[in-house]
């Protein structure tokens, strides 16, 4: 197995141009070996769980489910546009940056930094969106979550200890967001840089920009970036087609979930909302 792919400059050295397509593949499969890992383990140790645990949950008084209302916004009518949008140029992307590698002739090139500078907007707007009209910090990692994430692996392990409901974002799906963040930084500033090796309205070309290393550097950040993309992808999609999961996949299509899910999975003193407007 190769993981990197190496050709020769003009003076015969050898060089690094891109990630090699076993990287890709490893990245596809270990994508699927996840999503059949966490079959099973839902359907043979998370029941088991369930019933060490039955009954141990805190009751929420009657008190704070009478300010519940039956409709709790989660979603803005923003973010969900936001979410799409990345999520279409994201699926764009991969379909024209890895289908041309195993042979699928069409014009990708256009539709792939299109769909690249489109995905570049929404994440802006996103930061911005996020840091100044949202609680950014609810979908970041703090020092708190540590010592929760050693409790809920203490859990899942089956030992008897106490573990808080989720607040308005688990600590799984902001995980989830770093990671997501983080491959599309990677992808987005090397893409952006790439741009100058193709004829585009928004840069003039320019191949000479970088050295022949840098430019191999360049191309294999681009390449990790996107093979961690197809990782998240297939994990991305499996849970939110799970039937336990559905409910949270109506909400980035309908922007809100309900009172029974609300206090199923949160803790109202960590995500609080108002009978008022259904909104914290």
């Amino acid at each position: 197995m190769e993981f990197f792919q190496w050709g020769s400059n003009p003076w015969g050295q050898e060089i690094l141009i891109r990630i090699s397509m076993d990287i890709l593949y490893l990245a596809f499969w270990a994508g699927i070996a996840f999503i059949l890992f966490h079959l099973v383990y839902a359907a043979v140790w998370v029941p088991k769980l369930a019933r060490a645990h039955a009954g141990g949950g805190a009751d929420v008084g009657s008190g704070v489910v009478a300010q519940v209302p039956e409709k709790i916004t989660r979603h803005t009518l923003a973010a969900r546009v936001f979410h799409w949008i990345m999520a279409a140029s994201m699926l764009a992307l991969l379909i024209t940056g890895f289908f041309p590698l195993v042979g699928v002739e069409f014009p990708w090139l256009t539709i792939h930094w299109v769909s690249g500078v489109l995905l570049t907007v929404s994440v802006l707007y996103h930061i911005v969106h996020a840091t100044f009209f949202l609680d950014f910090w609810s979908i970041w990692i703090g020092p708190s979550d540590i010592k929760e994430a050693i409790q809920r692996v203490k859990r899942q392990l089956g030992q008897d200890v106490e573990v808080k409901k989720h607040p308005k974002y688990p600590l799984d799906h902001r995980l989830y967001h770093l990671a997501v963040t983080l491959a599309g930084l990677a992808a987005i500033g090397t893409g952006l840089v790439m741009m100058f090796r193709i004829d585009t309205p928004l840069v003039t070309k320019n191949a000479y920009l970088l050295a022949d290393e840098t430019w191999g550097l360049v191309y294999v950040l681009h390449g990790l970036g996107a093979a961690l993309f197809v990782m998240l992808t297939l994990t991305h999609i499996y849970f939110a087609v799970r039937p336990d999961k559905i409910w949270l996949t109506k909400s980035m299509l309908f922007g809100y979930v309900d009172r029974e899910h609300y206090l199923g999975h949160h803790d109202p003193k960590r995500w609080v909302v108002t009978r008022k407007s259904g909104e914290e």
